[in-house]
């Protein structure tokens, strides 16, 4: 990712910090309209997993400019998500309700630019956490 890249996700998220629970419950209402197939895999306390959700991307926002840091901690997300049941395969249906919820909580604010910026950082860590996902699957 390039520092304008990281400047416009970190600009971008701070937006959407103050709305947290709301792009919470968008990003999964989202998540379950494109793949309804996930919904069993969430369990208990929605609005708990949302304030983790946006824990976790804050994080990770912040945290951009130090992937030496994030790397790892994502590696060790995507493993322990495979005990909860997610597959490879479900990581760009997270990306599209991602994008798709903010893209509705920034509005205007989601240019053409910030949506590359997010898309960029997305794929990055989702590709870091597929391939920690499959070392950690079962044979």
């Amino acid at each position: 990712m390039t520092p304008r890249q990281i400047q416009l996700v970190q600009s971008s998220f701070a937006k959407v910090a103050p709305i947290s629970e709301q792009a919470a419950a968008l990003f999964y209402t989202r998540l379950f309209e494109l793949a309804p197939q996930v919904q069993p895999l969430f369990r208990g306390d929605m609005a708990g997993q949302g304030r983790k959700l946006m824990t976790m991307l804050g994080t990770v926002v912040n945290g951009l400019t130090q992937l030496e840091v994030i790397v790892p901690a994502a590696q060790k997300l995507a493993q322990r998500h495979v005990a909860y049941g997610a597959r490879p395969e479900h990581y760009p249906v997270v990306g599209t309700a991602l994008l798709d919820t903010l893209s509705q909580g920034l509005g205007k604010d989601f240019t053409p630019e910030v949506r590359e910026a997010w898309t960029t950082a997305y794929g990055m860590l989702s590709g870091v956490m597929v391939e920690a996902h499959r070392t950690a699957e079962p044979s």
